[in-house]
């Protein structure tokens, strides 16, 4: 791939899965972690930046792009975040770093919160873009939010009714709308992974993980731990997320330290506004 120009690729036995990583610069360790449908190509246009003042590891979770697809269970564990999250702890152990930092949009997002609260000694500094704990969300269910986020109750139907629908015509499904948004390289890559079937069943297992094992987890903790390592917080001002929430409000009862703001994009902050994802990113993370 060559909008990772001078990383090393790498496939990483992590115990439960393997993970594809794409890593390189120096400085301090810094893992950034993908939304759905993507894969960690969807950094590029930060990842290379940010080398310039930290060690960089673009990760694949497990299940989506070429990193494996470990066998699920009745209970959807496997596609928890938490067993995400346990990939990318050893996944940097591999590397040699017991502490680290880490910045995740969309899912890699939920990964990245869930492993500051299991692992907070592992944690310095975390950041999540355009999201909230998942059980925020199905708290405060509402009619533009099911119409509007209608794939996380799509795809959480019971297998396999949701993967025979998008196997179909996986590119359209996933990419008709918002596909003119990402470089060619990099949506090439995105398609070629979702066009497996056995990433799409992994996917679904994803969502319907977080209905049940991820969302049952946060209600569990509600009010009993929070994130310490300090929490940066970006969202797109264009989505709807600023709409429905108070968002760094909704934060500051999962985290002690909260900070953050909106930007002037949709979803997608590191490819539609890379340069203010950057700045945001840098400054958080070097300060």
């Amino acid at each position: 791939m060559t909008l990772f120009e001078g990383f090393k690729l790498e496939m990483v036995d992590t115990g439960e899965a393997t993970i594809r990583v794409r890593y390189g610069g120096s400085g301090p360790p810094l893992l950034l972690l993908h939304g759905h449908p993507q894969t960690h190509a969807m950094w590029h246009k930060v990842a290379p930046r940010l080398a310039q003042d930290f060690t960089i590891f673009a990760a694949d979770l497990r299940g989506y792009g070429d990193s494996s697809k470990p066998p699920t269970t009745p209970d959807h564990e496997p596609y928890s975040k938490r067993a995400m999250a346990r990939d990318q702890i050893a996944l940097m152990k591999h590397f040699g770093y017991e502490q680290f930092n880490i910045a995740g949009h969309d899912r890699g997002g939920r990964c990245a919160y869930r492993l500051a609260l299991d692992h907070p000694d592992s944690v310095l500094k975390v950041a999540v873009l355009d999201i909230i704990p998942t059980a925020e969300h199905f708290r405060r269910i509402h009619q533009d939010f099911a119409l509007t986020y209608y794939h996380w109750f799509f795809l959480a139907q019971p297998y396999d009714l949701p993967e025979r629908l998008i196997n179909a015509d996986p590119d359209h499904y996933y990419f008709h709308r918002w596909g003119h948004l990402f470089d060619a390289e990099a949506l090439e890559d995105y398609k070629r992974c979702v066009r497996n079937p056995a990433t799409t069943h992994a996917m679904c297992e994803d969502y319907r993980a977080g209905a049940t094992y991820d969302n049952a987890l946060d209600e569990s903790e509600r009010g009993k731990r929070k994130i310490t390592a300090p929490l940066l917080v970006l969202w797109g001002g264009r989505n709807k997320l600023g709409v429905w929430y108070d968002v760094l409000d909704v934060w500051r009862d999962w985290a002690e330290d909260v900070r953050g703001r909106a930007l002037d994009c949709g979803h997608y902050l590191p490819e539609e506004k890379p340069d203010e994802t950057y700045a945001e990113l840098r400054q958080f993370f070097v300060g």
